[in-house]
């Protein structure tokens, strides 16, 4: 398989999984509904209108500059890719590139796209997609989240710790979807490949 074909395959199954299982999760989930798989895994559906895990900064002008940005930075990947492909990198670097992209692409759908096929959830009626009603307009979409991992939830910080003994601990507390996991991944192979993916130049001493 040629590394061009390796991108674009990672490409695409990494995007179509991100949109299936969101698509499902807004259309079959109540706005805040939990689903236990384990202690340690829940299914939990949020939305949020801006940055991954939650942050939000700007209101609405933030919401459209986030979607502006993240579209140029997927440009951006998309010539680091292309280059990449070009000197023949490790295919660990190819995965981690586009996964990064896939991730990026799968928010970005969320955010231009989702606000005006998609009426709002709440915690009675689950979304429709192709709404008559939908909730809001382009670029203006909220991301999907649902995956919780929390480890330790709703434990007590020993009192000996400065400044937060005795106060409620959850680890890890914050509520992510398939994009994000393939961003993280994707910056985990590039810290692990690191070698292949930022080579040193050779000073040609004369």
């Amino acid at each position: 398989m040629s590394k061009k074909t390796l991108a674009i395959l990672t490409i695409l199954i990494a995007i179509v999984l991100d949109q299936i299982i969101k698509v499902y999760v807004k259309t079959h989930f109540f706005l805040g509904e939990e689903v236990v798989i384990f202690d340690w895994f829940k299914l939990h559906f949020v939305e949020n209108n801006g940055m991954a895990m939650g942050f939000e900064f700007g209101g609405k002008a933030g919401k459209l500059f986030l979607t502006l940005f993240r579209i140029v930075a997927v440009a951006a990947l998309i010539y680091w890719l292309s280059q990449n492909i070009k000197r023949k990198v490790h295919n660990a670097v190819i995965i981690a590139i586009a996964l990064i992209f896939a991730g990026a692409v799968g928010n970005i759908i969320d955010s231009v796209f989702y606000g005006v096929i998609f009426d709002t959830p709440d915690g009675k009626n689950v979304a429709t997609l192709f709404a008559d009603n939908p909730y809001g307009e382009l670029f203006h979409g909220k991301v999907v989240d649902m995956f919780y991992f929390p480890f330790i939830e709703n434990a007590i910080l020993p009192e000996w710790i400065p400044f937060v003994g005795g106060e409620m601990f959850t680890f890890f507390q914050y509520i992510f979807n398939p994009a994000d996991a393939f961003i993280s991944i994707g910056v985990a192979l590039l810290f692990i490949f690191s070698k292949q993916a930022f080579p040193k130049e050779e000073i040609i001493k004369e």
